[in-house]
């Protein structure tokens, strides 16, 4: 059976990844709202 530190290390990393994507989505969705524009542009081609 895993030790519990092991597991609570793993844990804090599902964690902390799981804010980070859910506070970025956050952002997202706010700018989206406020009509700006999302931080990732993408290259457009010029005719």
């Amino acid at each position: 059976m895993a030790d519990r530190a092991g597991l609570k290390i793993v844990g804090f990393i599902f964690a902390t990844v799981t804010l980070a994507v859910m506070l970025t989505s956050v952002q997202v969705v706010k700018s989206q709202a406020d009509g700006g524009e999302v931080s990732e542009t993408t290259a457009s081609i010029s005719r």
